[in-house]
């Protein structure tokens, strides 16, 4: 049993949103309250309490990821760091990786993003200069692109002759020979041509990454990547070695197979379950795929790229919803989120008239939106009114703000809305979409209260200011909202007897500190399911 007294604890429990100690067993909140009474309540237990002086430290629940790629994360871990200010520093890196690894062996990077550099997109030449002996592919920061060199490409085939493929784009130069650009699907064709990882080392990736996580202040993850990850969060599972929270999503490519194993949304135990099918509708806004009612500023010919249209994905939402399982589906252009909001009206449909659902106003599944990254004006409230979850990450507004100006122009002021979506009655998940942005959560509470970049431009008013967030409006989003979307937010999401003992001690209190603070703020300790998992002090 454990008591930790002399605390500020905010409980973001609406009932009692504050105390000064709290009492655990069993993995569980059994009392808060303040020091004294909470002591005297538990003198009988005196003997097996472990006591924890706080030192009048600020305390809140545990923080989720609700979108995280946990595989790529933990496995980008060991790749090139292609986040740079110039192209030239990005090939520098490749060049001084390629010099440590045998001819023949792949470089692999992640994270260039060509909007941040003057020189824009490399080329496969580019890599071959500076890699002659190593096939090279490096994902951007979106993870909707790659660059590669010829070694690359002639590993997996392609040509002038390659056609495009389904949802995707080879870039080519003038003659019509691809590029080294590869976008979408099209970046498949090469990853199908890469040794791939073997599912142990994946395990060791993954456990290696999770004390950072920890130390982060994370709790908790909603995973997106494929059915390698689920295997290996079940083989740490397995080990005992799963310390945070995992809800897994299944890949829409496995929606019959689950299906015919009978798995359902939630299934698992408070430590790994089963979450949404993931479906994309859309790319990105990095290489203008994201798909746009009306064409991106300056490019009258692209709208981007629509994956899924509502009528197709209504037909995966019926199989998923007859089988007992909620859709999660990647949407970040406006006619990507209409297309998405039309298909789940027809799902909510479907349910009411087929399945019994809806009826009281409640859905028993509960659906989501990853990203929902800009809107059209007519679609603002339909989150709110079809029962769906914004699955949204705060990091991407101030990362973006600049390429959503330049491409997206006067439609950004309904980008990255998330007080829109909760003064329209939307339930907000946050996350960050590791390795795409860092999943440091106080980054994310810090651009969710400021809409500022960590540097503090684009000035003290932010980024679109009317769409900032209270600090308990954004703290909300890292545990209300993630709790309830997986159907868990009767033991977590807050601090209450009962409830699962998920909680960090801060070396500042968010509470007291000046907004542009929080980015700074640390966990000193956190707390999964009673047990300390990270402990500095």
């Amino acid at each position: 049993m454990k008591l930790i007294q002399n605390a500020r604890i905010y409980t973001l429990d609406e009932h009692n949103p504050n105390a000064s100690a709290i009492a655990i067993d069993g993995g569980r909140i059994i009392a808060l309250g303040d020091s004294q009474s909470l002591r005297q309540a538990l003198t009988g237990r005196a003997s097996e309490m472990e006591i924890l002086d706080a030192d009048r430290r600020a305390i809140i629940p545990g923080l989720t990821d609700a979108h995280i790629h946990l595989e790529h994360y933990a496995l980008g871990l060991q790749k090139v760091d292609c986040e740079t200010p110039t192209r030239l520093e990005c090939l520098r890196r490749v060049s001084e990786r390629a010099r440590l690894l045998p001819p023949g062996a792949w470089v692999l990077g992640h994270g260039w993003n060509q909007n941040n550099w003057q020189e824009g997109f490399g080329s496969a030449a580019d890599l071959d200069a500076v890699a002659p002996q190593n096939p090279v592919y490096l994902t951007a920061k979106s993870l909707h692109s790659a660059w590669v060199n010829s070694a690359a490409l002639k590993a997996a085939a392609l040509n002038a002759n390659t056609p495009d493929p389904p949802g995707g784009r080879i870039g080519r130069d003038e003659h019509g020979y691809p590029n080294g650009i590869l976008f979408e699907s099209a970046t498949q064709l090469v990853e199908s041509a890469m040794p791939k990882p073997t599912l142990d080392q994946v395990a060791v990736a993954i456990g290696a990454a999770l004390p950072g996580l920890a130390k982060m202040g994370l709790t908790g993850v909603h995973d997106f990547d494929q059915r390698r990850c689920f295997s290996a969060l079940q083989i740490l599972h397995q080990q005992d070695k799963l310390s945070l929270r995992a809800v897994k999503s299944i890949p829409l490519e496995d929606l019959t197979h689950a299906v015919a194993l009978g798995l359902r949304t939630g299934y698992g135990d408070d430590f790994l379950r089963i979450g949404s099918i993931k479906a994309f509708a859309d790319g990105a806004l990095g290489p203008r795929t994201a798909a746009m009612l009306q064409p991106y500023e300056g490019e009258p010919d692209n709208r981007g790229l629509l994956v899924l249209d509502a009528e197709q994905l209504f037909e995966h939402g019926r199989m998923a919803a007859d089988a007992g399982i909620s859709l999660a589906v990647h949407a970040i252009g406006d006619r990507a989120v209409h297309e998405v909001l039309n298909a789940f009206a027809q799902i909510r449909r479907y349910e009411r008239e087929n399945l019994g659902a809806g009826s009281s106003g409640q859905f028993t599944l509960r659906h989501r939106i990853e990203h929902v990254q800009v809107i059209h004006p007519d679609d603002a409230s339909r989150l709110g009114e079809l029962g769906i979850v914004a699955s949204m990450q705060p990091v991407h507004a101030p990362s973006d703000m600049r390429m959503a100006d330049q491409y997206w122009g006067e439609r950004s002021r309904l980008a990255y809305a998330w007080r829109t979506q909760i003064d329209h009655g939307a339930v907000l998940a946050f996350g960050s979409d590791a390795p795409v942005e860092s999943p440091n959560p106080f980054w994310g509470l810090h651009a969710a209260v400021t809409r500022r970049r960590l540097d503090g431009s684009p000035g003290p008013d932010g980024w679109y200011p009317e769409q900032r967030l209270s600090l308990l409006e954004a703290l909300r989003g890292f545990t209300y909202g993630p709790a309830y979307t997986a159907r868990i937010d009767d033991r977590l999401g807050k601090l209450a007897p009962g409830y699962l003992a998920d909680l960090l001690v801060l070396d500042q209190d968010p509470f007291l500190c000046e907004p542009d603070a929080i980015k700074e703020i640390r966990p000193l300790m956190t707390m999964v399911g009673g047990e300390w998992i990270f402990r500095e002090i």
